[in-house]
């Protein structure tokens, strides 16, 4: 709530268009020491996996490359596979960590697609359960997290450590 409420208090200041959530990704990309802190779970030399902040379920990763650009086509051939790589490794990871019944993925690319950060195409991997999704996320508008973020990310980086590279 804490994340939507600046949202909303930005696009009371200066419209709706112009609002962005920052530039985040670029800025962890940038701190790799900082990769705890910021909750990555994976990095290799093209980008990173991380748990989002403000997740959809339990475990909700998103996966970027280091180099901002706000559409899929605004990278080359070779950047769009080390992207897809990453998407791949987030969802090894959650197979291996969590064993979820399903995964959706999706990215949202650009404004008027629901992109939260639209100068920095990522993907959002989540994993799903049957019967994840009630009545409360639709009338309350609220969701249930069972798992603290740091204890989340701490099950990840284990994983991730036993990948093969």
């Amino acid at each position: 709530m804490t994340y939507l409420r600046e949202l909303k208090r930005k696009a009371d200041d200066v419209g709706w268009d112009s609002v962005s959530a920052g530039s985040f990704l670029s800025e962890y990309w940038a701190r790799p020491k900082d990769d705890e802190k910021n909750l990555i779970v994976y990095r290799d030399r093209d980008g990173l996996v991380l748990l989002n902040r403000y997740p959809y379920a339990n475990g909700h990763l998103m996966a970027a490359l280091g180099e901002p650009r706000p559409t899929l086509f605004d990278y080359d051939p070779p950047q769009r596979a080390a992207f897809w790589k990453l998407v791949e490794v987030a969802f090894q990871l959650m197979h291996r960590t969590l064993a979820p019944q399903g995964i959706n993925m999706g990215i949202n690319e650009g404004k008027s697609a629901g992109a939260g950060l639209p100068e920095h195409l990522h993907a959002h991997i989540v994993p799903r359960w049957s019967g994840d999704t009630n009545f409360l996320s639709v009338v309350g508008q609220i969701r249930v997290i069972p798992e603290a973020l740091d204890e989340m990310a701490r099950q990840y980086r284990k994983v991730a450590g036993e990948l093969p590279h």
